[in-house]
């Protein structure tokens, strides 16, 4: 939405205020005036409300294709669908609105009289929040609560799609996902039984290049996992690309643009060396940019996705990170 056009609601709220002062202070009004006066100041309230985007919400690029959102992304508020109580644990069905996607996610709690660290859990693509389950299981085991969320589109991506919205001047489907994630860490941080001061993000495969991002961006998250994911490596792609544009929107996307912003949190990535979806390459190229501190894990166990070759390292990490 354009200035003029907030200015312009604005504008008519304001006068449809002091209009309705004035009569009442001028006029002896009768009753049904009065309340219709009333009603028409409260919805054009509501309209202001819910078309001009609130600050906590608000986007933007930088020339060098950093995403940005505010750090004081407000309250959420968040519905529990359904609990289902285990012998050392609590799994919570909860829903969350995020701009224009109700988020669902699973959240596990393990039995504990004390504050708990917490973890993010960012599936991959075509995985339901349901797949973040056998994770959040192993976590949980080693007392840490966990959120796994239902991506939208699935964690699926379309960039060129998106790349028209960007042109347009419209919040591109990938940055909402990333928007997401971090509404997912405002869940966490206002829950009363989780350490507001100890939340990381792990991603897998696409889930953890939103990872990456969403760590980047917001300086509380204390450290990013990302499990079979790696950059884009735009730059090497857009070489010789001028539309600057363009060049904006594509590293805006890339994990790889955003590894300047990690330190002094620290990225560690887990990587199956039988890995047939994202080579291990790919994922050493970005390793290679990030600077210290920084931690590499080749998995000789699984393929794709976590395994269990990667539990003893998750172990060391997490205690490291939450120390």
């Amino acid at each position: 939405m354009g200035k003029a056009v907030k200015y312009y609601l604005f504008g008519w709220i304001w006068v449809g205020a002091l209009n309705v002062v004035g009569l009442h202070q001028y006029q002896d009004l009768p009753e049904g005036k009065s309340k219709a006066s009333v009603l028409i100041i409260f919805f054009l309230i509501v309209i202001a409300y819910f078309l001009i985007p609130q600050e906590s919400d608000k986007w933007s690029v930088s020339s060098n294709g950093v995403l940005s959102y505010p750090e004081n992304r407000g309250k959420v508020d968040v519905s529990v669908l359904k609990t289902e109580s285990g012998s050392n644990y609590t799994l919570e069905t909860i829903s969350f609105q995020s701009k224009d996607y109700t988020v669902e996610g699973l959240l596990r709690l393990p039995s504990s009289e004390k504050k708990v660290p917490a973890v993010v859990l960012l599936p991959g693509a075509t995985v339901p929040k349901e797949g973040t389950q056998g994770l959040a299981q192993i976590l949980s085991g080693m007392g840490y609560a966990s959120l796994g969320i239902e991506q939208r589109n699935r964690g699926g991506v379309n960039p060129r799609y998106d790349f028209g919205l960007f042109k347009d001047g419209k919040e591109p489907v990938e940055y909402k996902m990333v928007f997401d994630a971090l509404r997912a860490v405002n869940v966490l941080k206002q829950d009363t039984r989780i350490d507001a001061n100890r939340i990381a993000v792990i991603g897998e495969s696409n889930g953890g290049r939103f990872a990456i991002i969403a760590a980047a961006i917001d300086p509380d998250i204390k450290s990013v996992i990302g499990i079979s994911t790696s950059g884009y490596d735009m730059e090497a792609q857009l070489a010789g690309v001028r539309d600057e544009t363009a060049l904006r929107f594509y590293r805006s996307i890339d994990p790889d643009t955003y590894l300047n912003s990690l330190p002094p949190r620290k990225l560690v990535m887990m990587h199956s060396v039988n890995d047939s979806i994202i080579p291990m390459e790919l994922a050493e190229n970005t390793f290679r940019k990030a600077k210290e501190p920084k931690m590499f894990y080749k998995i000789v166990t699984g393929n794709h996705g976590f395994s269990e070759g990667m539990r003893g390292p998750l172990e060391i990490e997490l205690r490291l990170m939450f120390s």
